[in-house]
């Protein structure tokens, strides 16, 4: 039981923090960025891939 409700919340927050970090990478001032450098800021790569990797722990705590 405990180790599905941990699962769970990972599930959700990795869902949260990769809508986040998609929501920056999609900003107007970070495609400004992209355009003139070609980089995209640390926080959206950090929010998705952290994302990615709770919601991906979560799935597995769930089974």
């Amino acid at each position: 039981m405990n180790n599905k409700i941990v699962g769970i919340v990972l599930l959700v927050i990795g869902v949260a923090l990769a809508a986040w970090g998609y929501n920056i990478y999609d900003s107007a001032s970070s495609q400004v960025t992209r355009a003139l450098s070609g980089d995209a800021p640390m926080e959206a790569w950090a929010g998705m891939i952290g994302g990615a990797i709770c919601a991906l722990i979560g799935l597995f705590k769930l089974k």
